[in-house]
């Protein structure tokens, strides 16, 4: 089974707090750690990183916060598994690889990943919005985000 790393954890379920969430008013990222339980450690790193790619924007100011860069039913998972992937690249660069890897190994889990990628493309946020109102409405969702019962989600 492919697992996700924490960063790519932490930074999914952030993203899909504030595609949920950012609607008028800006997601803090302490609302955030505070709503999914998730540690703050990495998060403000994430979230940065994620602004530098075009997923979110960051607001300033006092009820400043982050927001969607776009609709939401414009961002897929495969364009935030990108970004994060290359995140996660930058802190764990690999020096050489084996011929056996280059050669064998490599081949077959750049077109695993590819697939992977390519099913992540047709999932959008805006999906995963509607999938999560789902499973809050039918009690699914043992933690449910505080904002989550606004008017017109």
């Amino acid at each position: 089974m492919y697992l996700l790393s924490k960063k790519t954890s932490l930074a999914l379920e952030a993203v899909l707090d504030v595609a949920y969430n950012a609607r008028p008013n800006p997601v803090q990222s302490k609302d955030i750690t505070e709503r999914q339980g998730i540690q703050s450690r990495y998060l403000e790193q994430v979230l940065q990183f994620l602004v530098k790619r075009g997923i979110l924007k960051g607001v300033r100011g006092p009820k400043g916060g982050y927001t969607l860069a776009r609709e939401r039913r414009r961002i897929t998972l495969g364009d935030v598994m990108r970004v994060i992937e290359d995140l996660e690249n930058e802190d764990d660069k690999m020096e050489s690889i084996s011929e056996l890897g280059e050669k064998v190994i490599q081949p077959i889990w750049a077109d695993f990943h590819g697939d992977m990628l390519t099913r992540l493309d047709q999932i959008t946020l805006e999906d995963l919005c509607n999938r999560l109102k789902v499973r809050v409405l039918n009690g699914l969702v043992a933690k449910v985000p505080t904002l989550l019962f606004r008017e017109g989600l």
